[in-house]
C-alpha cells in the first residue's frame, strides 16, 4: 500500500481550480509524502498533461483525485424532511433566482452569466480511462462512491482506490465497497466538504473523534483531513489512529502552488478574520474566508451542484484576473493563518516530518 509505506505521513490535498499543480504534487512526493493532482474541473487533455508532468518531475508515487458525478454515485441516503435534493423545474427555478442575485456583481466585473447552466460536464468516463491508461498509483474520489465496476477496473490496473468520507455512515458504505483507504474529513478543512450526497448536512464531530470512531471498524489506512496546519495537530490525529494527515490550506502560499495572487494576498490579509461554511460559490457546502459576497448570498444559494459552480465561474475568474478577491472563492481551513510563503517541502517537514 502506498499510503502505508510513506516515508512521511503527509498527503497533499487535491485542490481543484488551480492551486494543485504538477510542481506542488512532485514537491510533496519528493519530500516523502503523497502529492495529489486535482482532476475536478480540468479537461481530460489538461489532466493528461499534468500527469505526464508529474511523471517527468518525480519517480515517487502520486495520486489523482476525481469528482464523482451524480449519475455514477452509488451512495443512497434516506432523506429526512427538508433534505430532499432539488430536482427538475424546482431546481432550475432555484438556480435562476440565484442568478438574478448575482447580476449586480457580474455588472461590476463586466461579465455575462450563463442563462442556461449545464449540469455535470466533468468528462467522468474519459478521466477514468486516462488514470487506468497512465497507471496512476493512487486514485481518490470525492462527492460520491463509484460503483463496483469502476472500482474493479481500477483494482485490475493495480491502482489503489481511496474515497473521501465525512461521517461513520459514509465510511461504512465505502468499506463495504472494498476501498483500499479512506480520507476521513472533519469540519475544519478548507474547500468542499466531501459528503457523498450534495444535500447532506455533514458531521460536525471534531476530526480526532471522527477518526477514532471510524478506526474502530476499519482495517484499511485512514488519512485524516480538515484544518491540519501544525505538527501538534498532526500528532494528535496520528495518535488517534490515522495513518497519515492530509493538508491543503497550509500549501496554498507555497511557491509550487498555482494559487492566484489575489488569493495569496487574501490569506495574509488582516481584515479577513474568519472562515465560514457556505454554498454561495458552488451549491455544495465549503469552507472559505468570509467576504461580503458570502455574507450577502449564502442564505440564497440552493444546494444545486454543479450548476452554481458553473454559474459563478465567470465571476470568480474575472475577480482573479482583476487581482480583486471580492468575488473569489477563497477556500481556507480554520488554520489558514499558519499558511506561509515557504517551499512545500518545508511544510511537509514542519507538519509531519520525523
Amino acid at each position: 500500500m502506498v499510503i502505508d509505506a510513506l516515508a512521511v505521513p503527509f498527503v497533499g490535498a487535491p485542490m481543484a481550480g488551480g492551486p494543485s499543480t504538477p510542481e506542488l504534487v512532485a514537491a510533496v512526493s519528493e519530500a516523502g509524502g503523497l502529492g495529489f493532482l486535482a482532476g475536478g474541473y480540468l479537461a481530460t487533455h489538461e489532466l493528461a498533461r499534468q500527469i505526464a508532468d508529474v511523471w517527468d518531475a518525480s519517480s515517487r508515487p502520486f495520486g489523482v483525485n476525481l469528482f464523482v458525478p451524480d449519475r455514477a454515485n452509488t451512495f443512497a441516503m434516506p432523506y429526512a424532511a427538508g433534505l430532499v435534493p432539488l430536482t427538475g423545474d424546482l431546481r432550475a427555478r432555484a438556480v435562476s433566482r440565484y442568478r438574478e442575485c448575482l447580476l449586480p456583481v457580474a455588472e461590476r466585473f463586466g461579465v455575462e452569466l450563463p442563462e442556461q447552466v449545464p449540469g455535470d460536464s466533468d468528462d467522468w468516463e474519459r478521466k477514468l480511462d486516462l488514470v487506468v491508461r497512465e497507471k496512476v498509483p493512487v486514485v481518490s474520489f470525492t462527492f460520491g462512491l463509484p460503483g463496483p465496476a469502476v472500482l474493479a477496473e481500477l483494482r485490475r490496473a493495480g491502482i489503489e482506490v481511496v474515497v473521501t468520507v465525512s461521517d461513520v455512515e459514509e465510511a461504512e458504505a465505502a468499506l463495504e465497497a472494498r476501498v483500499d483507504a479512506l480520507v476521513v474529513q472533519g469540519p475544519d478543512g478548507g474547500g468542499h466538504r466531501g459528503t457523498l450526497d450534495v444535500a447532506k448536512e455533514p458531521s460536525t464531530l471534531d476530526v480526532v473523534e471522527l477518526v477514532g470512531l471510524v478506526r474502530e471498524g476499519c482495517s484499511v489506512p485512514i488519512v485524516a483531513a480538515g484544518g491540519i496546519s501544525t505538527r501538534s495537530r498532526a500528532r494528535e490525529l496520528l495518535d488517534a489512529g490515522a495513518t497519515a494527515v492530509q493538508v491543503g490550506t497550509a500549501l496554498l502560499r507555497t511557491p509550487e502552488a498555482g494559487t492566484a495572487l489575489a488569493y495569496r494576498r487574501a490569506l495574509a490579509d488582516p481584515e479577513l478574520t474568519r472562515t465560514v461554511v457556505t454554498r454561495a460559490f458552488s451549491g455544495r457546502l465549503a469552507r472559505a474566508l468570509e467576504t461580503d459576497f458570502v455574507r450577502e448570498r449564502d442564505h440564497l444559494a440552493p444546494a444545486a451542484y454543479p450548476e452554481l459552480h458553473h454559474l459563478t465561474s465567470p465571476l470568480r475568474r474575472a475577480s482573479a484576473a482583476a487581482d480583486d478577491h471580492r468575488a473569489m472563492a477563497l477556500w481556507a481551513g480554520t488554520g489558514w493563518r499558519d499558511a506561509a510563503d515557504v517551499p512545500a517541502a518545508t511544510v511537509v517537514r514542519q507538519i509531519a516530518g520525523d
